[in-house]
C-alpha cells in the first residue's frame, strides 16, 4: 500500500475537511468529482458543484478530475437495489455506484485508499453505522475507506493500521450538528465551500414527483430528459406528450435552446408571457391546451391569443380560451 489516496470531492465543507486533514499527513491526494443533472446547486457556469469542486480543489493545492454519472446511473436511479429513502433518493445504491467508479480511478491514479467526507448519523439513509457497512461490503472497498471526519467511531482501515494514517490525528464528529466543521474551517481558514446541507434534487419532493413521471412515461429518458427537469413549470397533457413553462426570461431562452426533434416550441406573441416546450406527440387540441397554460401563468392575456409555433419563422396560430383543469394537470 503507497501513501496516495482519492479523495471524493464533493465542493461541499465535508469532504473538503476530510482532504485536507489527510493532505497534513504528508498523503498525496488526487481529488473525484462526480456529476449528475440531480444537484441543486446548479446555477450557470459560475456556480455549479463542478466549478466549486474544482476551486476547493486549487485551494487545497490537489488536482481534480470531473466524471459524468452517465446513463447506468440514470438506471440505477429508476431500479435501485436498495430502494428509496423519503422521495426518490436511492442514497445507498448512490454511494455503492459511484466507489465502485473509484475504484476504476483508483487504478488509473495507481491510489491505495479512499476519502470520502461522511459524518456517521449525519445523513438519515447512507450515513447509519448499518448502512455504512453494507456500502462498504457492495462496493469492494472494505477497510479502504477512510472517514476522516469520523474515524474514531470506526474500527481502523487498512491504510491505519499499516501507519500510513496516524489515526490520533483523526476526529470523532458524530450527528447533525455542524459546528465542529466551521470551527475547523475557520481554523484550517478555508473558503471555497458549498452546498453545506446537501444538494441533491432526488430528496426534493417536487422534483422527485417530475422524475416518477418521466420515468413512467419515458421509460428511455436520457440524462438530458433528466436535465429538462430543472427547468420551468410541468404539466403532463397526456401519455405521450408533456408541456414546460417558463418561469422567467432566462429559462425562455433555455427552452428555446432545447428545442429540438420532438420539440414543438411556444412562443407568446399578441400577449406578454412564458414560453413553452411540447415534448412528444403534438396536435390542435394540445396546442390550444398549452397555450392556455401559458397564458395562466402570464399578465392580463387577452383572447383569443396569438402564439407562434417552432424556431425561427415561426407560425402564428390563433387560441381561444379554453376551461383547463391547470392544476390537475401540473407535475
Amino acid at each position: 500500500m503507497n501513501r496516495k489516496a482519492v479523495s471524493l470531492l464533493s465542493g461541499g465543507l465535508d469532504s473538503i475537511l476530510a482532504t485536507r486533514l489527510i493532505l497534513d499527513q504528508g498523503i498525496e491526494v488526487c481529488a473525484l468529482h462526480f456529476t449528475s443533472p440531480f444537484c441543486n446547486c446548479t446555477h450557470g457556469a459560475t456556480k455549479g458543484c463542478g466549478v466549486q469542486a474544482a476551486r476547493s480543489a486549487e485551494e487545497l493545492g490537489v488536482s481534480v478530475t470531473v466524471r459524468t454519472k452517465g446513463i447506468d446511473y440514470l438506471r440505477m436511479v429508476r431500479e435501485p437495489p436498495h430502494g428509496y429513502g423519503k422521495n426518490i433518493n436511492p442514497c445507498i445504491d448512490c454511494r455503492i455506484f459511484m466507489l465502485k467508479k473509484t475504484t476504476e480511478f483508483m487504478k488509473e491514479v495507481d491510489a491505495s485508499f479512499v476519502i470520502t467526507g461522511e459524518v456517521l448519523g449525519q445523513r438519515p439513509m447512507s450515513q447509519r453505522r448499518d448502512a455504512i457497512g453494507l456500502i462498504e461490503r457492495e462496493s469492494g472497498l472494505a477497510g479502504l475507506i477512510l472517514r476522516p471526519l469520523s474515524a474514531q467511531h470506526f474500527p481502523p482501515t487498512i491504510p491505519e493500521k499499516e501507519g500510513i494514517v496516524d489515526r490520533n490525528r483523526l476526529l470523532d464528529f458524530a450527528g447533525r450538528s455542524r459546528k465542529g466543521q466551521y470551527r475547523l474551517a475557520e481554523e484550517f481558514d478555508l473558503k471555497e465551500f458549498s452546498c453545506p446541507g446537501g444538494g441533491c434534487l432526488l430528496t426534493d419532493s417536487i422534483f422527485a414527483a417530475r422524475l416518477r413521471d418521466l420515468f413512467r412515461y419515458n421509460p428511455d429518458c436520457t440524462m438530458g430528459d433528466a436535465a429538462m427537469l430543472k427547468i420551468g413549470r410541468h404539466f403532463r397533457l397526456s401519455d405521450k406528450t408533456k408541456l414546460i413553462v417558463g418561469r422567467d426570461r432566462q429559462e425562455n431562452e433555455r427552452l428555446t435552446g432545447l428545442s429540438l426533434a420532438g420539440h414543438l416550441l411556444l412562443t407568446p406573441v399578441s400577449f406578454t408571457g412564458p414560453s413553452g416546450l411540447l415534448i412528444g406527440q403534438t396536435d390542435e387540441s394540445l396546442i390550444g391546451i398549452s397555450a392556455n397554460i401559458m397564458a395562466h401563468h402570464a399578465k392580463d392575456p387577452s383572447f383569443p391569443l396569438t402564439v407562434g409555433l417552432g424556431k425561427g419563422d415561426a407560425t402564428d396560430r390563433m387560441i381561444d380560451r379554453l376551461a383547463v383543469d391547470i392544476e390537475a394537470l401540473r407535475i
